[in-house]
């Protein structure tokens, strides 16, 4: 079993209000994410914090089991560690993703999986013309090092750690942007 985990907890302070409910094409933007997960993974656990009651009606009818992350305000490590403690026992990966990256391929996803089938890299990472991005696998041998993790810090730290323990699906584009800014939000288009 492949779980989704959504990161989706932050504060939006650089966007002035919760930007995980502001519509990019129609949909609020979380959604985006959201969907991309259900489609790619066996099943999707959104983490939550800031505004977490609207964020919550924006993941309605999504299929997303929510989790709230009381101490988001602590960094990301509290995200990443509280989603990955809240898999079933029978996930034996998590594909890691973000709340406010609406255009990650699909296909980027599945490729995640092959890979990590494919090597056995206990993570699994995306690397856009040779830069390391989200979405990223984390198989079940590196959840405690995901439960060690504090601060402001995600899998990068974990990436960083053992560089030979990192798998890459390669990808000839740009990272796909993410929404930190109104401008942000309007370069995506209506």
């Amino acid at each position: 079993m492949i779980v989704g985990v959504l990161l989706a907890a932050g504060g939006s302070r650089r966007f002035g209000s919760q930007k995980l409910v502001a519509l990019v094409r129609g949909v609020p933007l979380i959604r985006h994410a959201a969907d991309l997960l259900a489609r790619t993974t066996d099943h999707v656990v959104a983490v939550i914090g800031s505004d977490a009651l609207v964020v919550r009606a924006a993941l309605a009818g999504t299929g997303a089991e929510v989790v709230e992350n009381p101490e988001w305000r602590d960094g990301l490590s509290t995200s990443l560690r509280r989603g990955v403690a809240s898999v079933s026992p029978l996930a034996e990966a998590v594909v890691v993703a973000l709340g406010d990256q609406p255009d990650v391929p699909a296909d980027l996803v599945r490729s995640l999986v092959e890979t990590w089938r494919r090597t056995g890299h206990p993570i699994v990472t995306a690397r856009y013309r040779g830069v390391r991005a989200p979405p990223v696998l984390l198989s079940r041998s590196v959840f405690r090092d995901v439960a060690a993790l504090h601060g402001d810090v995600g899998a990068k730290e974990l990436m960083e750690r053992d560089p030979d323990n990192v798998g890459h699906v390669d990808v000839d584009t740009d990272v796909p942007p993410d929404v930190d800014s109104p401008a942000d939000l309007d370069a995506l288009g209506p």
